[in-house]
């Protein structure tokens, strides 16, 4: 007996769970069958996924899809490795060897997992910059957007405040522009992680980021639970509500998840001044929340949020949005301290339809 053996199994699975990343742990199944054994066991996991773009794509793919689809097949061969050793994996019906479910299909236990994308999803114009956090559960919780246009050394352009709201108004277009891209990049991660969920019912914390900090999708132990109870008869309202729509958004159709109609609290600020002494040209702040009417024989009664409660407090509505904003950049630096001077502006309020 070496020194390995005498290493308890709650030990080296501790090991394993500090170190998470799935393709160390992957190789780490070559080492010795007690390692094959006790690799799939590992709770906490960490998907990096490269930027690999391969040629075999289905043409009916949209771009997001298409890149989603194929950046991950870096590490294929690693999974078809341990799966020659693993024989619960042999007998299993064969699938697309590029998604993240079948990356993951060797590990059983998995309770806390972050993947990495290796890029963003928004192409915006030079210098403007757009960061998300957005939670689900079967369909959109919340969503918070920050954006601005550019960061400069210095003020050298300040808009006088009397003429504040006509530069709100005259970028509004834009502004807007920028919380749809957010919320359709956001709906497409979460449809791709549909399988994945489904398959891994025993994940209780799922994030799906990427390496620039662009955007974040956060799925609770709540939010996993709420959409796989959903299942079949989300897909249904998906293909209707695309059927509904055929011809005006074909690229999205099947694509990602519907975005329910949403209120938005907007903030704006022309010229934001940081601690480091930069300023940031047109700074927003978005906080995005479903909209739902509770309707007694077709005649809308009041207005409740995803959870039942009534929002007609607006004082208790706008402390709400204040703070899902701190906690969604809380630890981001510079864009942290935007937020905190942005959420003590004046607000506006914006309503959009399901899309």
């Amino acid at each position: 007996m070496d020194g390995f053996d005498r290493i308890p199994d709650p030990l080296i699975l501790f090991i394993f769970n500090s170190l998470s990343d799935v393709k160390t742990l992957i190789r780490c199944r070559a080492v010795s069958k007690r390692f094959n054994s006790l690799v799939p066991q590992t709770e906490s996991l960490l998907l990096k996924v490269d930027c690999v773009i391969s040629p075999e794509s289905d043409e009916s793919d949209t771009p997001f899809l298409h890149f989603f689809k194929t950046i991950v097949k870096s590490v294929h061969n690693l999974v078809s490795l341990s799966a020659k050793t693993h024989p619960d994996l042999q007998n299993r019906p064969a699938r697309s060897q590029n998604s993240p479910a079948q990356i993951l299909r060797g590990f059983e236990r998995i309770r806390d997992l972050v993947i990495e994308l290796p890029a963003g999803d928004l192409k915006l114009d030079r210098n403007a910059v757009v960061k998300w956090r957005a939670e689900f559960g079967k369909t959109l919780k919340n969503c918070v957007i920050f954006a601005f246009r550019d960061v400069k050394p210095s003020s050298s352009t300040q808009i006088p405040a009397e003429f504040a709201d006509l530069d709100f108004a005259g970028g509004l277009k834009l502004r807007v522009v920028w919380t749809i891209s957010a919320l359709i990049a956001a709906s497409a991660r979460h449809y791709l992680l549909r399988e994945l969920v489904e398959e891994h019912e025993e994940i209780e914390k799922l994030v799906l980021t990427d390496k620039e900090g662009e955007g974040t999708l956060v799925m609770n132990k709540e939010g996993l639970a709420e959409l796989r109870a959903a299942g079949v008869a989300q897909v249904s309202e998906h293909k209707e509500w695309a059927a509904h729509y055929r011809g005006w958004d074909q690229e999205s159709n099947g694509s990602r998840t519907m975005v329910p109609s949403v209120r938005m609290r907007m903030r704006h600020v022309a010229k934001t001044e940081l601690k480091s002494g930069a300023w940031l040209d047109g700074a927003t702040l978005v906080v995005v929340r479903p909209t739902t009417i509770m309707c007694k024989d077709g005649v809308a009664e009041v207005e409740v949020d995803e959870e039942g409660q009534r929002v007609d407090d607006v004082e208790e509505d706008v402390a709400g949005d204040v703070n899902l904003a701190l906690m969604a950049f809380e630890d981001d630096g510079a864009c942290g301290e935007a937020v905190q001077a942005l959420v003590k502006t004046r607000s506006y309020h914006l309503e959009m339809n399901s899309f």
